[in-house]
């Protein structure tokens, strides 16, 4: 029985993996900025389970959470950073106020998270970090921009951590996901009040107006929560996992794009050192 911290319970992948983690016989934190809302997780065991409030970016609340979890259960020992929302805008559109929000809840909120866990696992020197990413992350959607900028600042530090822990026995996993039915691309979505008709083909076909992706997702979350779990669990948990058959088709099709690119202008980019 190991113990479970997992950020943005409330719906979506993070509820579909904390009711996967109880299921299986674990520990679970089970968080949201509104405990209210699950609350109801805690019924099924409650001497395995914790409901907490936690917004990720208020710093009090991230100590109370990691703090509670010691006390309740002597520790975390696989903390998932999966709280966030999605942001759509053209670049040119983006407020800098929500973006900057964005980048709060999901890059700075999560290194919070891990900079909270980090102590107890390297006392114990035993832990798994899961930090959810997005195929966004690689494709880099027009409309997407800065959600998949907040994703790839997660993936970058995530890659720097990995080293950093490996020797200390605690792994570090970057999860990208591709389409799943849940609430991401609905009430979980935000997007910027200014629309420039210019970008009207581009980033605005992916407005909540205009985007039919919602409700019709292939992904199943209760398979991906089971992926997670049996990732973790393995011998070496992996320090990329893609999730979904559109998230490996989407990163095979970028990898031998960028592949071909880089060939083409090979010359060019080879030529550079001092004569």
């Amino acid at each position: 029985m190991s113990t479970w911290l997992i950020t943005g319970c409330s719906t979506g992948l993070g509820r579909a993996l904390a009711e996967a983690v109880i299921g299986a016989g674990h520990n679970a934190v089970v968080t949201a900025r509104d405990a209210a809302k699950v609350a109801d997780l805690t019924e099924a065991a409650p001497q395995r389970v914790l409901a907490a409030a936690l917004d990720v970016t208020d710093p009090a609340q991230v100590t109370s959470a990691v703090r509670r979890a010691d006390e309740r259960f002597g520790g975390v020992d696989v903390l998932v950073n999966n709280a966030g929302y999605g942001y759509r805008a053209a670049v040119e559109e983006g407020d800098d106020a929500e973006v900057r929000q964005l980048f709060e809840t999901h890059f700075f909120g999560t290194v919070a998270m891990i900079k909270a866990a980090l102590p107890g696992m390297r006392a114990r020197r035993s832990g798994a970090i899961v930090n959810i990413s997005s195929i966004g992350a690689t494709v880099h959607p027009v409309g997407s921009g800065y959600y998949a900028a907040a994703k790839a600042a997660i993936e970058g530090v995530s890659g720097a951590l990995r080293g950093e822990l490996a020797p200390l026995g605690i792994s570090v996993t970057v999860v990208e996901p591709g389409a799943f039915r849940t609430d991401f691309a609905g009430r979980s979505l935000a997007q910027s009040a200014t629309v420039i008709d210019d970008y009207a083909a581009t980033a605005g076909q992916r407005r909540k107006e205009n985007d039919t992706m919602h409700g019709n997702q292939a992904g199943d979350p209760a398979k991906a929560a089971t992926a997670i779990i049996t990732a973790v669990e393995s011998g070496e948990p992996p320090g990329f996992l893609l999730l979904g058959p559109d998230a490996l088709a989407i990163y095979r099709h970028v990898s031998q794009a960028r592949a071909a690119e880089i060939a083409k202008w090979e010359q060019l980019s080879g030529g550079t050192n001092l004569d």
